[in-house]
């Protein structure tokens, strides 16, 4: 298998994970601006692999499959970092809603595929601005986790419940599109 430029943007994607763990905990006043710098870093790159794979012709399944499994590590592994900063049970119950849609969606994606019908459960724009939205929250949350007056922290909680609120109606979106060959499946196999 050959990998072309898009992937290996992907690639570097999640290389740079384990820079935003090291530089997040970091003792120096700086590491806050340089965590959320690494993870804009990274965001970008989600941006520009999808961009580089259309504009060259680059698509691959191997990038397909391993586009979606970065973004999901990008915010699987920075939640937690935040949570583990700041203990709140609101940052956690909204984290926990975030990473237990990825999961349930990529089960119900694998799912479809194995039915046939994994068109059906293709991204959507809801889930592209749930996306956004998300990236937009952790680099907030990243930028003030320990400045002194947490002046915006509020707001990147704010930013966070709303984009775990698109992440359910997005997860449901999902959910209701591949229903009826769910239910179909089930009646078919019984259960």
């Amino acid at each position: 298998m050959r990998i072309n430029l898009p992937t290996w943007l992907t690639l570097f994607r999640i290389l740079l994970l384990p820079v935003v763990v090291v530089v997040f905990y970091l003792p120096w006043h700086w590491s806050s601006l340089a965590a959320a710098g690494v993870f804009v870093a990274a965001a970008l790159t989600d941006w520009l692999d999808g961009w580089l794979a259309r504009k060259l012709g680059q698509t691959s399944p191997f990038g397909a499959f391993l586009d979606p499994v970065a973004d999901k590590l990008m915010v699987t592994v920075t939640l937690f970092l935040l949570v583990s900063d700041h203990p709140s049970a609101l940052l956690a119950l909204t984290s926990a809603v975030i990473v237990g849609r990825e999961i349930g969606v990529s089960a119900l994606r694998e799912w479809m595929a194995e039915l046939g019908q994994r068109a059906r459960v293709r991204v959507q724009l809801l889930g592209k601005l749930k996306t956004i939205m998300q990236f937009v929250a952790i680099v907030v949350l990243l930028v003030e986790h320990d400045a002194g007056t947490l002046r915006f922290y509020k707001v990147g909680e704010v930013l966070l419940v709303l984009a775990a609120a698109l992440t359910l109606v997005s997860g449901f979106g999902y959910l209701r599109a591949a229903w009826p060959a769910l239910s179909e499946s089930s009646f078919r196999d019984g259960g």
